[in-house]
């Protein structure tokens, strides 16, 4: 199916799939929004500036299908994993942060901005107001910077223990098994 004609300018090309973003919402069409960056690789430069634009609410529903293609296709996303690090803490929507933090927690690391991911990752990990999605996700990338960052290991550690009687299950969940992984790096098993 061909959703948009043959535009010549970027500004064309990113209003029509601006309109396709925001003509649903839901499960349904953020997998429709997969199926589209399937089929047109062409668009992938033009989805990744809606994203990277954080404008409400088109990079938010666009994320979501991203987040998912890239699970398949890491590719369509590594070269921009510096910049996601660098604006994650311009993000101010919930599903911004979250979609962000689960591509880094799975993608390599960019160097350039360990010392901002370390910093940001902290601050909402002991956050009372961030959910606990976000917070899972900022255990992930902050455990796989300890593997590089050592230092940070015991400071991780104490944040999760300090954090997991006032939150969720899926909190101490997540929790409880990086404190186990923090461990076994730690005593070398």
């Amino acid at each position: 199916m061909n959703y948009i004609s043959d535009y010549k300018t970027d500004d064309r090309l990113r209003s029509e799939l601006k309109k396709i973003i925001n003509s649903s919402q839901g499960r349904a069409h953020t997998d429709r929004l997969v199926e589209i960056l399937r089929q047109h690789p062409e668009w992938h430069n033009e989805l990744i500036h809606i994203y990277l634009s954080n404008e409400e609410p088109f990079s938010r529903r666009i994320l979501w299908a991203i987040d998912l293609y890239s699970i398949e296709n890491p590719e369509i996303i590594n070269r921009h994993l510096e910049m996601i690090a660098r604006l994650l803490p311009e993000f101010g929507h919930d599903a911004l942060r979250r979609h962000s933090l689960h591509i880094l927690s799975r993608s390599p690391l960019p160097s350039s901005e360990l010392g901002n991911l370390i910093n940001i990752c902290f601050d909402w990990l002991l956050s009372p107001n961030q959910t606990a999605a976000v917070k899972v996700y900022c255990m992930e990338v902050l455990y796989r910077i300890s593997l590089k960052e050592p230092e940070i290991q015991q400071e991780l550690a104490d944040c999760i223990e300090f954090r997991l009687n006032e939150e969720t299950p899926g909190f101490k969940n997540r929790g409880l098994k990086i404190l186990r992984r923090l461990s076994a790096d730690q005593t070398g098993l």
